[in-house]
């Protein structure tokens, strides 16, 4: 009897938040006139496709990687494109790594949780260390409101292409296939291990959200999505999706697929066809 009074508890939690109306939470104010877009560079052919981005050294170099089903490597190129190293991380497979994220000891965290017909029940992020990112450790992960695999297609919101790390933790935020138009947001504890997810929040959003990431201070989190980059002041005691949100329009850039913050404000981003983008903030 305690158990299934601790699982339908569960099941309201889930339901509740999952079901977060935006009434009350604010509208997103037009950031267009504070940021300047230009094109920067093409990336490398090897590693156009372009899924993920990462800062991997202080002169500016980025990490990237190619979408799912390419070669399991990671590339570091310049802000241009140029490729200047290739990482071969077999035997890990690519079935579909879509995003990565980076911690304060440097180590990487490759999102292997595209999930483009939500029925994976493989879902997991490598987390990579040590000397050429050799030493790997494997967070395997599922979603707490997920009991079917595949949904119906209206309640298709298990796909992930975004992610950032942040204290101890790692933010996924879904693709949402179904007819919904939220987007959820889970927890996950950046510890190796099998984990279950925790839906912390949702919002309604007009597009699909493709990358994330968090700025150096904490303060913002940026969601890219077709033709836009949603802004979120992140609120001390307070879900993401009550901060203060701007929208910034991402003109002529193609399908975007990879997002990074380079500063506390200036983000580069970049789209399926390797075409690289610096958003630099002017107040």
């Amino acid at each position: 009897m305690v158990v299934f009074l601790r699982i339908v508890l569960v099941l309201l939690v889930v339901t509740a938040v999952g079901c977060t109306s935006n009434q009350g939470r604010g509208t997103f104010a037009d950031a267009s006139r504070q940021y300047t877009i230009t094109e920067i560079g093409r990336i490398h052919a090897k590693a156009q496709e372009s899924s993920g981005l990462e800062n991997a050294t202080t002169q500016g170099d980025l990490w990237t990687h190619a979408d799912g089903g390419n070669t399991a490597r990671l590339y570091r190129i310049t802000r241009q494109g140029d490729l200047l190293q290739t990482l071969d991380l077999e035997p890990l497979q690519n079935i579909d790594w879509e995003s990565l994220a980076q911690d304060e000891e440097h180590r990487l965290y490759v999102g292997d949780f595209g999930n483009n017909k939500n029925k994976r029940r493989n879902l997991r992020v490598y987390r990579l260390s040590g000397p050429e990112f050799r030493q790997v450790d494997t967070i395997i992960f599922n979603y707490p409101d997920q009991r079917v695999f595949p949904p119906r297609k209206a309640q298709r919101n298990f796909d992930c292409e975004a992610f950032y790390y942040h204290q101890d933790s790692l933010y996924l935020f879904t693709k949402n296939r179904g007819n919904s138009g939220i987007v959820k947001q889970y927890v996950l504890p950046a510890q190796p291990g099998r984990h279950t997810a925790r839906l912390a929040d949702s919002l309604a959003l007009p597009t699909w959200v493709t990358a994330a990431d968090i700025s150096p201070d904490g303060h913002r989190v940026a969601l890219l999505g077709e033709g836009q980059v949603y802004q979120f002041e992140r609120l001390p005691g307070r879900r993401l999706f009550d901060g203060l949100k701007t929208t910034i329009p991402l003109a002529k850039s193609g399908q975007a697929e990879a997002l990074v913050f380079i500063n506390d404000r200036d983000f580069i981003f970049s789209n399926e066809k390797g075409a690289l983008y610096q958003a630099v903030y002017h107040p």
